[in-house]
């Protein structure tokens, strides 16, 4: 009998991701960093694709991170502290183990070894149907033949680009060839953001954080305006349980207002996006002061 429900492990190599990330939020046309919980939605529709299941039996039971990291007196030094903190905090939200090691002489290496490590034990106490590696080094080719051997099958998402950094340098990273040829389901990503099927162009779009606006960038000012106008700056479009909400920033305010899906009229939440000129009505909810009767302006 087949099995239907799928385990899944993603394996993040985290200085990989994060050179990935910048360059589509720093160099790319995009300006958008890459989404944790997007990145893991486009992985489940694709195995589920791959693996001809329905998506609702494709599940991430295990997420890990690994990566070199600074000590506090440096990370403070190049005042970076706050920003790990906060990246931190979205992979906790998004149920990603982190996994640290001091950056040292050696560089990454290290680190290398512990995802391997991870990844094959985990494939076997796990018993993982695919494992995901968001990696490109072809160090990582004796895991995959290791995991390949256990029947488990292994996805790479890999990418290939060139930028020119602050210093006007080129910068070129590139995904092993060899490591794609060995894995079951290679995904050259950096092809599939710049030119993707039909089908795939909302997943895509998803991978990536949604840009954040105000009511100034989105041309709104408190002039001439009521005060029940705004401009939605933030989404979270939950498809499993319905239970979306969004924030709207306004013209003659500090402070954002929440709103929640079922408050939207004449339109449906889906239908919102970041950008939109909306208008409301004040209200209160168990959160507080919040937006009701949420209206698209020029519906």
């Amino acid at each position: 009998m087949c099995k239907t429900n799928l385990s899944v492990g993603v394996f993040y190599d985290g200085n990989f991701f994060f050179h990935v990330s910048n360059y589509y939020f720093r160099s790319h046309a995009r300006g958008q960093r890459l989404s944790i919980r997007g990145l893991h939605n486009f992985i489940c529709a694709k195995i589920a694709e791959y693996e001809d299941v329905d998506e609702r039996y494709v599940n991430i039971v295990d997420a890990h991170y690994f990566r070199g990291r600074l000590s506090a007196t440096e990370a403070k030094e190049r005042d970076s502290l706050y920003t790990e903190r906060s990246f931190d905090q979205v992979l906790i939200r998004e149920r990603v183990t982190p996994h640290y090691l001091p950056l040292a002489a050696s560089g990454e290496k290290g680190v290398d070894v512990w995802l391997a490590l991870e990844a094959y034990e985990l494939s076997i106490l796990k018993e993982l149907d695919v494992v995901v590696l968001i990696a490109g080094d072809g160090d990582f080719i004796p895991l995959v033949k290791k995991i390949n051997a256990l029947g488990t099958r292994v996805m790479v998402l890999g990418w290939d680009f060139k930028h020119a950094d602050q210093n006007n340098v080129i910068r070129e990273t590139v995904t092993s060839s060899s490591l794609l040829e060995e894995v079951a389901y290679p995904l050259q990503m950096d092809k599939m953001v710049d030119d993707p099927d039909d089908c795939d162009i909302e997943l895509v779009d998803a991978i990536f954080v949604e840009k954040s606006v105000d009511a100034e960038s989105a041309g709104l000012s408190s002039e001439g305006l009521a005060d029940g106008t705004g401009v939605i700056k933030y989404m979270n479009k939950s498809l499993k349980d319905k239970c979306g909400y969004g924030f709207i920033a306004r013209p003659n305010s500090q402070d954002d207002l929440y709103f929640y899906c079922h408050d939207v009229e004449e339109i449906d939440f889906d239908n919102l996006k970041v950008g939109d000129i909306v208008e409301f009505e004040i209200g209160e909810n168990d959160r507080g002061v919040c937006a009701r009767m949420v209206k698209l302006v020029g519906e």
